[in-house]
């Protein structure tokens, strides 16, 4: 059967995708190595998805702010260990002005910096030295922040929405009295994630700790939510750093206690990235595009005449919808019908109307669900169609969650031991594997990561003495 999106995902998922962001028009590589141009209809998904997750941020008390994006070197040498994660993947900024140098711009020898500027990976460092300053007494706990940035980190394999050396996400760093309630709150934050990706992207996650050998450098603790791609690939799509007193003693982020003494502080970072709509993506699409739950769809509604002489009627319809406060793109254009209706399946517009000769003459609409395909197509009344549209928009929402959630069921395999992980690896299971963290302490479960490309995802939230195992993007 002829898809749009070649090849389809069972031939080749890698490169399925990378043509899907194209035939969606979503993004493109930029000429600037390893970035990406977010075109209108992705940066519009990207928009929902942020404003949707700004919302609840904030119902957590925590307020936004924006720092610079330069930050100085000198503050990254207090964090040693922190910056170890990142040190490989720094820009770095030297000068200050462009002089023409036999007859082409380069950086002016004389406008070379005493102190080196890092375009921020991150921002721990810059908000850290803010803190101390900010942070006086306990009354000025807890503070809760978070800023919707770009970040800059030199991507050796480029990808998409997936990796990219400059992307866009919001970090959190929340500062409390005692570690007990910043640990809390760093899993307040990841379950706030958990809950996002299930009510709003109808993405299910795996939730858990990482492992030691996978914890964010600098903290205590990290809490991950990892998704099951289409492929059976895991992604990281969100994580909570519970950080200690790892940055308050580096910044002297300290407080004056209500027994009169000061004391360093506890801190979280928390972040999800624009990573989440590769995820999307991957979790829901299929082989003739996007496929977008209604909540983030930028258009719920496309509505196609067929002809122009149908486009007044088009627009009353299209009318009626918006005042019930339905997102809806009315597209008049005089291109064929069906390339009109092909545009909008690889965007993956939740709800497809189509308004011909008999719908004008009936007063009737004829809608498509994009999930379904022709086996929803039905006629309704256009008077009546308010409340069924709202019906299948909460229906689409709900089905994709549950189609999700029973595609990932088949593919967690429980295994007992490095054996039993040793056969399904080498029989090509597609997943994660869940075994007992304590037989992944051994070289032979090093050998079997470097052979199959496989890592530690995180424990198991229901019981931490397993661990969930897969190939990762």
């Amino acid at each position: 059967m002829k898809t749009a999106i070649t090849p389809t995902r069972a031939e080749n998922f890698s490169e399925w995708y990378l043509n899907l962001i194209a035939a969606a028009d979503l993004a493109e590589n930029s000429p600037v190595r390893g970035c990406m141009t977010v075109k209108p209809y992705g940066w519009a998904i990207w928009e929902l998805m942020r404003d949707e997750l700004d919302k609840r941020i904030k119902a957590e008390a925590v307020q936004n702010v924006q720092f610079p994006l330069l930050i100085p070197i000198e503050y990254f040498n207090r964090e040693a260990e922190h910056v170890e994660g990142f040190a490989k993947e720094c820009a770095v900024v030297t000068h200050y002005r462009l002089k023409n140098i036999d007859g082409s711009l380069q950086p002016d020898p004389d406008s070379k910096l005493t102190d080196p500027y890092i375009i921020r990976p991150t921002s721990e460092t810059i908000i850290g030295e803010a803190m101390s300053r900010w942070i006086q007494s306990y009354r000025d706990l807890p503070m809760k922040l978070n800023q919707w940035a770009n970040v800059m980190r030199w991507e050796m394999r480029p990808r998409l929405f997936l990796r990219t050396s400059e992307f866009f996400w919001q970090e959190g760093h929340n500062v409390f009295a005692t570690h007990k309630d910043a640990d809390a709150d760093a899993r307040k934050m990841h379950k706030v994630y958990g809950d996002y990706a299930r009510e709003v992207l109808a993405i299910p996650s795996v939730m858990g700790e990482k492992t030691p050998e996978e914890r964010f450098a600098g903290a205590d603790h990290t809490y991950t939510m990892e998704h099951i791609m289409q492929d059976g690939k895991a992604l990281q799509a969100g994580t909570s750093h519970d950080l200690g007193q790892h940055f308050s003693k580096s910044f002297d982020i300290k407080y004056l206690g209500d027994d009169g003494q000061l004391h360093h502080a506890w801190t979280t970072s928390w972040g999800v990235s624009t990573r989440m709509v590769g995820s999307l993506i991957m979790s829901h699409s299929d082989d003739d595009g996007l496929v977008l739950p209604p909540k983030i769809a930028p258009y719920q509604i496309v509505i196609i005449p067929i002809l122009q002489e149908q486009n007044e009627y088009a627009g009353q319809v299209a009318k009626q919808f918006i005042d019930a406060g339905i997102r809806v793109w009315l597209d008049d254009s005089d291109a064929r019908s069906s390339d009109k209706m092909w545009k909008w399946i690889k965007r993956g517009v939740p709800v497809r109307v189509e308004i011909g000769a008999k719908e004008v003459t009936d007063e009737t609409i004829t809608m498509t669900r994009r999930d379904l395909g022709k086996a929803s197509k039905t006629t309704v009344a256009a008077r009546d169609a308010n409340s069924l549209v709202s019906e299948w928009l909460n229906k689409m929402q709900s089905d994709m969650l549950d189609a999700c959630t029973a595609r990932n069921q088949t593919m967690i395999h429980n295994v007992k031991d490095l054996a039993k992980l040793s056969r399904g690896l080498a029989e090509n299971k597609i997943g994660f594997f869940r075994l007992p963290y304590a037989a992944t302490q051994v070289p032979e479960f090093d050998e079997l990561m470097n052979q199959y490309k496989i890592s530690r995802r995180c424990l198991d939230d229901a019981d931490p003495t397993f661990v969930f195992v897969a190939k990762s993007y």
